[in-house]
C-alpha cells in the first residue's frame, strides 16, 4: 500500500479544509470500500481524513421528516425505532445490502459514496474511463452481465451497487453538504450523476464538500412498501437488479401515490417516475402493475451479456409490487 498521511479532526470546518485544501485528500469514514480500493491500487489518496469523531451520527425528527447524520451506521438506520415506523422502505433497502459485519460498520455518507464493482473498473490491466478517464470502456465489448441498461453511454456501462440509495431517491430525499462554500441540499434524484463523457465523476459534490445528512420526508408510505431484491446468492452479493416499491392504497384497493426505483440497472438509482404516473388512480391488481412495468422499461437497451434484464427488469417490478401491495 502507498504511504498516506492520516488525520482526525474532530471540528467539521478542520475536516472540510483537510480535503478542500489537497487535492489528494479523501474523507474516510467506516472505510469498507475505499481501503478495498487502496489496497487495490484503484485510489491512492495522499491524505485519508478521518470523520468519525464529528458528531453526525443522530437520527432525529425534523420538521416534516427524518434527519439521519451522514455517520449513522447503515446497521443503526436500519433497526432504528423511528425508521422503521416512518420509513420502512429504508430499512428493508439497508437490511438487503451487503452482510452484517459490513452493516455493522458502512455509515450513510458512504453507502452513497460507494464505488461501481464493475470488475474492468478493479482490474488495473483492463481499460476503464472511470478509473482512467480516455482509456476506454472495457465493458462495452466485454462481460457485461451485470451493466447497465438505462442511462449509460459509450464512455461507461457501470451501475451503482448502493441498495439505500435506491429506496432514498424513491423517497424525494435531500442530501445536505457543508463545504468551503458554505451548506447546501441536494435533491436525491440530483446527487449521483449519470456517466456522459465524465464517468470518472460520480456525484455533484463540489471539492471539499462533506455530506452530513440525509433527509427523508414524512409521507403515507408507511405500510405498502416491499424491496425486491434479485441477486445470485442470498447474502453478500450485489443487485443483478432490484426494485424499491411503496404504495398508498385507500379502502377501495384504489392507488393513491406510488413511489417506484430500481437499482443495478444505470450508473445512479433509477427513479420510474412515468411508472409511478401509471399506477395512481388504478387499482392495485397484477394488470395494473404489469401495465406500469412496460411503462418503467421503455427506452431500456441490453448489451451482449445483460439482455436478461430486460424480462427480469419487469418482473421485478411487479413482484415487488405486488408484495407491497400484499403488506
Amino acid at each position: 500500500m502507498n504511504q498516506f498521511q492520516y488525520v482526525r479532526p474532530t471540528k467539521r470546518q478542520a475536516a472540510i479544509d483537510a480535503v478542500a485544501k489537497d487535492t489528494t485528500a479523501k474523507f474516510i469514514a467506516g472505510g469498507t470500500n475505499l481501503v478495498d480500493l487502496m489496497k487495490r491500487g484503484i485510489m491512492t489518496p495522499q491524505k485519508l481524513v478521518d470523520i468519525n469523531r464529528l458528531p453526525l451520527t443522530k437520527i432525529e425528527r425534523e420538521n416534516n421528516g427524518l434527519r439521519i447524520g451522514a455517520l449513522a451506521l447503515n446497521s443503526t438506520v436500519a433497526d432504528d425505532k423511528q425508521v422503521r415506523e416512518k420509513q420502512p422502505l429504508l430499512s428493508l433497502a439497508l437490511n438487503a445490502g451487503a452482510s452484517a459485519q459490513l452493516r455493522n460498520m458502512a455509515t450513510v455518507g458512504g453507502n452513497m459514496l460507494q464505488r461501481t464493482r464493475c470488475s474492468y473498473f478493479y482490474d488495473l490491466a483492463m481499460p476503464c474511463n472511470k478509473r482512467e478517464p480516455g482509456t476506454g470502456c472495457g465493458a462495452l465489448e466485454g462481460v457485461n452481465r451485470m451493466h447497465a441498461i438505462f442511462g449509460f453511454s459509450d464512455k461507461c456501462i457501470a451501475v451503482h451497487p448502493s441498495d439505500m440509495s435506491v429506496a432514498l431517491v424513491a423517497l424525494d430525499a435531500t442530501v445536505q453538504v457543508s463545504g468551503p462554500r458554505g451548506n447546501r441540499s441536494i435533491p436525491f434524484a440530483d446527487f449521483h450523476r449519470l456517466p456522459g463523457d465524465t464517468p470518472e465523476k460520480d456525484t455533484n459534490l463540489e471539492p471539499g464538500e462533506l455530506i452530513t445528512a440525509v433527509v427523508v420526508p414524512d409521507g403515507p408510505f408507511t405500510k405498502h412498501v416491499h424491496y425486491q431484491k434479485v441477486r445470485e446468492r442470498a447474502s453478500y452479493a450485489f443487485a443483478l437488479l432490484s426494485v424499491a416499491a411503496a404504495l398508498d392504497i385507500d379502502g377501495n384497493n384504489t392507488i393513491k401515490a406510488a413511489r417506484l426505483a430500481m437499482g443495478g440497472v444505470a450508473h445512479k438509482p433509477w427513479r420510474l417516475t412515468a411508472a409511478e404516473q401509471a399506477l395512481v388512480g388504478k387499482p392495485a391488481t397484477e394488470d395494473t402493475f404489469r401495465q406500469a412495468a412496460i411503462v418503467a422499461m421503455q427506452g431500456a437497451k441490453a448489451f451482449k451479456y445483460n439482455a436478461y434484464k430486460l424480462k427480469l427488469g419487469p418482473n421485478t417490478i411487479v413482484q415487488a409490487l405486488k408484495t407491497a401491495a400484499a403488506a
